[in-house]
């Protein structure tokens, strides 16, 4: 085996194999750090929701307190639809400051680290019911919010009624 048997590729014609499966880990719902560990540029066909555009599909690894690993795959469709989410993720792996007009630096967003929200999603397959893990939200670092307070109190403190 090579040294880069932990690393997801592309298979040569006459290599050697000996995983066995590649069983699904699936976490428990909550709050996980990740790595982007892939990215690759496809293409959205369109759906009810969306039109067809183009997307990133990002491969995320995330270890959870018990030490189980796992890879998500999150698509960040790149229309004005989703807009917010794509801000959303690159304020995540703190590319983006909160407000900011940016452009999206593609070249830079594997190996880079966040924390998101992570759920169970149920589908069906072939008529067959599975579960996955999928990313619900990316929380943005913290320190690095709006500029404002994040629970403001009403306060008269220095107010004099009539002084302008």
């Amino acid at each position: 085996m090579s040294a880069n048997s932990n690393i997801d590729r592309e298979l040569g014609w006459d290599e050697e194999i000996q995983k066995d499966s590649s069983s699904l880990t699936l976490l428990p719902e909550g709050d996980y750090d990740f790595t982007v560990i892939g990215m690759e540029r496809a293409r959205h066909q369109g759906s009810d929701k969306l039109p067809p555009c183009n997307k990133a599909v990002l491969t995320l690894a995330i270890t959870s307190p018990t030490g189980e690993s796992a890879q998500l795959t999150h698509n960040l469709f790149l229309h004005t639809k989703t807009e917010g989410l794509l801000c959303e993720f690159f304020k995540g792996i703190g590319q983006r400051k909160h407000g900011e007009s940016f452009k999206m630096n593609w070249g830079k967003v594997v190996g880079s680290r966040g924390r998101c929200k992570v759920i169970q999603k149920t589908y069906k397959d072939k008529g067959e019911e599975r579960v996955v893990n999928n990313v619900r939200k990316i929380y943005e670092p913290e320190g690095t919010g709006p500029p404002w307070p994040a629970n403001p109190s009403p306060s008269n403190a220095g107010f004099t009624p009539g002084a302008f």
